[in-house]
């Protein structure tokens, strides 16, 4: 009985997201950017209520940096990379806006993290979020595209390259930056030679979880993906006449986002009293919980229902000029050297500027229009 009665609350859980059950399969009901925005909006609300006590306690240190669209003067923006440190104020303003913002669900990371805050220094104000976690160790699209498994490499090789990389989970602009374009600007950062000098002196002596080899302390490439299909933020990204990010395919709508923590925990239960192992080791990434999901679907006799049926676009931002020659025969690595203040004005006169001359929209946004539906969303009073 209480596997029925579990089974049928995933079931009831998944269909009040907004997700069609068919052939014991799982998917959005229309195949459409709207669709894919509404089936996230529940696991959205659920972190928001999860976090709501951190979220209310910090409104008052965050809600200073708000600004209206009109105190914004887009040619004095001045832009800088600022490393987010444990316990600092800008982990504060980081983990806030990560959690209350975005229309895709908080998750947590796994494996190695690095986190920055884009601030704009004349306009003292938060402009962008960038959140980098250890990458899945294995993705058909992008194995292949970097010839991984299919140019003679060995698998027992797969640790190595993908471990001098990183998966970006958060990349976006905050309001009312993101009305100029801003989303561009975070995106072209995750190919700044800052970025890469950061993770060389944070990994340097960096000891790889599954061979406990130590691996040069090189950022070849990271990678992240589009929520809603095909980027218009990432498609057509170019720098100095070349692509800064590169399609490479699309997911197979595998998750866990769609599971709440309540109802996985539930799960968990479940698999426990079945005897199935189900502690958890530093370094086993978000792979475990799937294979937890996947165990536990399987016993319920819903086999398939750890994929959403979203699949994501794959994007990936190299480091080096010359990565498949790296991967594939082992070649000297051919660094990019962008600066971050050279992106920022590239930026700044390829997107913002033109932007906020031909849309205006973005001088229309109110911090305490903001301020209110914020306040309803985490339970605090708005002053």
């Amino acid at each position: 009985m209480r596997r029925i009665k579990l089974r049928e609350k995933i079931i009831r859980a998944l269909r009040a997201q907004g997700f069609s059950l068919k052939n014991r399969s799982v998917s959005p009901k229309r195949m459409s950017k709207r669709s894919y925005k509404f089936v996230q909006q529940k696991a959205c609300l659920a972190q928001i209520r999860k976090h709501k006590n951190f979220l209310s306690e910090e409104f008052e240190k965050v809600r200073i940096y708000f600004r209206n669209g009109s105190e914004i003067s887009p040619s004095q923006i001045k832009l800088k990379l600022v490393e987010v440190k444990p316990n600092s104020l800008e982990e504060r303003i980081y983990r806030w806006w990560n959690i209350a913002w975005w229309s895709v669900p908080y998750q947590n990371s796994y494996g190695r993290q690095m986190r920055f805050l884009l601030w704009d220094e004349f306009h003292n104000a938060p402009f962008g979020l960038i959140g980098l976690t250890s990458p899945t160790l294995k993705m058909a699209p992008r194995d292949k595209y970097l010839g991984i498994e299919y140019q003679g490499i060995q698998k027992d090789n797969l640790d190595y390259w993908i471990n001098m990389s990183l998966n970006a989970q958060r990349i976006g602009a905050l309001p009312p930056y993101n009305e100029l374009l801003g989303g561009k600007m975070v995106a072209l950062s995750l190919i700044s030679k800052e970025i890469r000098e950061a993770y060389s002196k944070k990994y340097k002596n960096a000891i790889s979880i599954i061979e406990k080899r130590k691996l040069p302390a090189n950022l070849l490439f990271i990678t992240t993906t589009g929520a809603f299909g095909k980027s218009s933020i990432y498609n057509r990204l170019k720098y100095n006449g070349s692509f800064a990010a590169e399609f490479i395919g699309y997911t197979q709508g595998s998750g866990t986002f769609h599971i709440n923590d309540e109802l996985y925990g539930e799960i968990i239960n479940y698999l426990k009293r079945c005897k199935i192992d189900v502690s958890r080791e530093y370094g086993d990434g978000p792979s475990k919980r799937m294979k937890l999901l996947s165990t536990a679907f399987c016993k319920l006799r819903i086999a398939n229902f750890h994929y959403h049926g979203i699949p994501r676009s794959i994007y990936l931002f190299s480091h080096v000029s010359n990565l498949k020659d790296v991967i594939s025969s082992e070649k000297r690595p051919r660094w990019l050297s962008y600066g971050f203040e050279e992106l920022s004005d590239f930026w700044k006169k390829r997107w913002c500027l033109p932007r906020s001359e031909r849309n205006p929209s973005w001088r229309f946004f109110s911090a305490k229009k903001f301020e209110k539906e914020v306040s309803a969303k985490i339970g605090v009073k708005n002053g």
